[in-house]
């Protein structure tokens, strides 16, 4: 591959006459980065999907396949930023990036040299009384063609986010540098990591700066490059213990090695071991360069003749001079890898990120529908609207109370269980009455032996149903609530948009449901109070004493069989028709009262809106709804471009 190796040529922007003199502004329209020319058919098709899906922001939904350069303090990430970009980044000592800075390098014929810089500072404000504060974020965006300007509007960009001293930010800058004589590449410079907090500093900053590169560094989409001195002991590197933590089989990071110039005689060897992958293993492996120095800086070195400064360093070193051959040394290696490794990893998830955007689209779509198109500005449109919607909730009510609506749970499943509950206490209360000689004793009265007191009768049964009177009651509660559940769900699915509706219905369904409640208990009173008549139809009554005795009784033998002896299962007998009526129309009774009549209820009531209704009222939005629709519709629309463009690629 060596041998394959190019020099791209290296062209100056036009440049006003007032730099003409100036060597450091000659400079930077100098400042190239390199990529191997033979690629460029088969890696821009990849570059650019991934541009023009970042164009669209589809990167707010999910992750793009990219490269993080993270490093200790004074690693020189600068430095091999610049020269693979060819753009003059901040520079100094403590933290110089205190933003994630965003480098789009893309490599454009019919340009002498342009950027973009851009980025979202937000603005604060405050609300009336009692209100929270409020905050939105305008895009800043700053085109230009002077290459010597880049430090200054990133300095500026990251004093507005991070603000003005040694504080970081989370808040994205993105940098697109456009010239010929860049490589399709995209990076993400990340803050050095800091082990001593600096005057002014918080004391967390170190803690700070690493939660910031872990929220970039784990993401699987994510290429890490990892940038350590050759001067220091590989293993004590903060930032490769990092990335070993997120990617502990080092599939995806890349460590490259900087100042080979300033390692101690007789470490050369060690340092050679780490760069063949003997000592701290990588899949990607290590590369080394040879930047140029504050020195080479502070000279005005361009960046052309720090390339061939490097080359020579490597062609003359005893020890590196090797790693030319295996294409593991100088930036140009590095910026033909990098490519590679970045077009190879969006190779590799097309097809999830295909995946992963149809699946947002049908998930955008679902929460679209949800934030309806929301009602028209014209009072006519207006009027419309609000008829349709509280028809459309009216249907939706008339079809929960007739079991064919079903939002979340199976109303009438729930009912049932009920139901059940209440027939399982009832024949738990069942009993055989075997004491019932003793009760009879207990209460006997003037009459003579042998004779009957059908009041004692009376007596027992009374005192055994009134026992049902809380457990009636109790299951009216239970539908009561359960009722109540299934109403709301149905305002809420209808009329979540508009508060002041929803608070009307919501008023509305409870004041109903409590008349109905105290209509409901006092059929249950008069039901009990019916109950203590004990009565029942003579064929009913022996029909039932015949199942249970196993004998057979008919009204031509009355009265017979009045025997004492008898008295238990008579009252079993009729216990037994009070459990039959008693399972039926409790449910029926409370599910006319709670169910059916106020179904019919509401939906007059609501229908009673439409006179004389305030509908700008009645329609208000919530603020937060008209938010998330809007929200809601442009991410829709760039994920519907992001589909078109991945379907047009693949």
């Amino acid at each position: 591959m060596n041998n394959m190796l190019t020099s791209g040529s290296f062209s100056s922007p036009s440049q006003s006459s007032a730099h003409d003199d100036d060597p450091s502004q000659n400079e930077s329209h100098n400042m190239m980065g390199e990529v191997h020319s033979h690629l460029e058919e088969n890696i821009r098709p990849y570059i650019d999907l991934i541009d023009s899906l970042r164009s669209v922001g589809i990167q707010k939904d999910l992750a793009l396949p990219t490269i993080v350069v993270i490093g200790d303090q004074s690693s020189g990430k600068s430095s091999v930023l610049e020269a693979l970009s060819g753009v003059a980044l901040p520079r100094g000592k403590g933290i110089v990036t205190r933003c994630p800075l965003e480098l789009r390098l893309k490599k454009v014929t019919g340009v002498n040299w342009k950027a973009v810089l851009t980025y979202w500072p937000v603005k604060a404000g405050k609300q009336a009384s009692g209100q929270a504060a409020w905050s939105t974020r305008n895009e800043k965006k700053f085109e230009f063609e002077d290459p010597s300007s880049v430090e200054r509007h990133v300095a500026t960009a990251q004093n507005e986010l991070a603000g003005k001293g040694v504080g970081i930010s989370d808040d994205l800058i993105t940098l697109e540098v456009m010239s010929p004589d860049v490589c399709d590449l995209t990076l993400i410079d990340l803050p050095g990591i800091a082990r001593v907090p600096l005057k002014g500093q918080p004391e967390d900053i170190g803690e700070q700066i690493k939660r910031l590169i872990i929220k970039f560094i784990e993401k699987q989409e994510t290429i890490n490059l990892v940038v350590v001195p050759c001067n220091i002991d590989i293993a004590t590197t903060e930032a490769l213990k990092m990335a070993q933590e997120v990617d502990p089989e080092g599939k995806r990071t890349v460590a490259i090695l900087t100042k080979p110039d300033l390692i101690d005689k007789g470490t050369e060897k060690s340092v050679l071991a780490v760069v063949q992958n003997k000592v701290i293993p990588l899949r990607k492996g290590y590369i080394m360069v040879k930047c140029r120095g504050q020195q080479q800086i502070d000279d005005h070195i361009p960046l052309e003749a720090a390339t061939q400064i490097e080359r020579e360093f490597f062609q003359n070193h005893d020890y590196f001079r090797c790693l030319l051959k295996k294409d593991k040394a100088t930036i140009k290696c590095l910026a033909i890898k990098l490519t590679q490794e970045l077009v190879d990893h969006i190779k590799k998830f097309l097809p999830q990120l295909d995946e992963k955007i149809k699946k947002h689209l049908w998930d955008t779509r679902n929460e679209l529908k949800e934030c309806e198109g929301g009602p028209p500005q014209d009072p006519k449109g207006a009027k419309q609207f609000l008829t349709q919607t509280l028809k459309r909730f009216n249907d939706q009510i008339n079809s929960l109370s007739s079991g064919e609506l079903i939002l979340k749970e199976n109303l009438f499943a729930q009912l049932r269980a009920e139901f059940k509950k209440w027939n399982d206490h009832l024949n738990r209360l069942k009993t055989s009455f075997s004491n019932s000689k003793a009760v009879s004793q207990k209460n006997r009265g003037r009459e003579l032996p042998g004779f009957s007191n059908y009041k004692v009768f009376e007596t027992v049964l009374q005192k055994h149903v009134a026992k049902l009177n809380k457990p009636a009651n109790d299951l009216l509660s239970s539908m009561k609530d359960i009722i109540l559940e299934h109403l709301l769900d149905v305002v809420n699915h209808c009329f979540q948009n508009y508060p002041v509706l929803k608070n009307i219905t919501v008023s509305k369904i409870n004041n109903i449901l409590s008349g109905q409640q105290e209509k409901a208990e006092q059929r249950i009173l008069e039901q009990f109070e019916m109950e203590n008549l004990i009565y029942t139809q003579d064929p009913i009554f022996l029909k039932i004493l015949s199942e249970i005795t196993n004998e057979r009784f008919s009204e031509e033998q009355l009265p017979m069989f009045d025997k004492k002896c008898k008295y238990s299962h008579m009252l079993e007998a009729h216990y037994e028709i009070v459990v039959q009526r008693m399972a039926d129309q409790l449910p029926m009774m409370i599910s006319l009262f709670m169910l059916k009549e106020t179904a019919e209820f509401l939906s007059t009531d609501i229908l009673g809106l439409l006179d004389g209704a305030n509908v700008s009222e009645l329609l208000f939005e919530d603020s937060d709804v008209s938010k998330r629709r809007k929200d809601l519709r442009v991410r829709l629309d760039r994920l519907s471009a992001a589909q078109a463009a991945l379907t047009e690629f693949i």
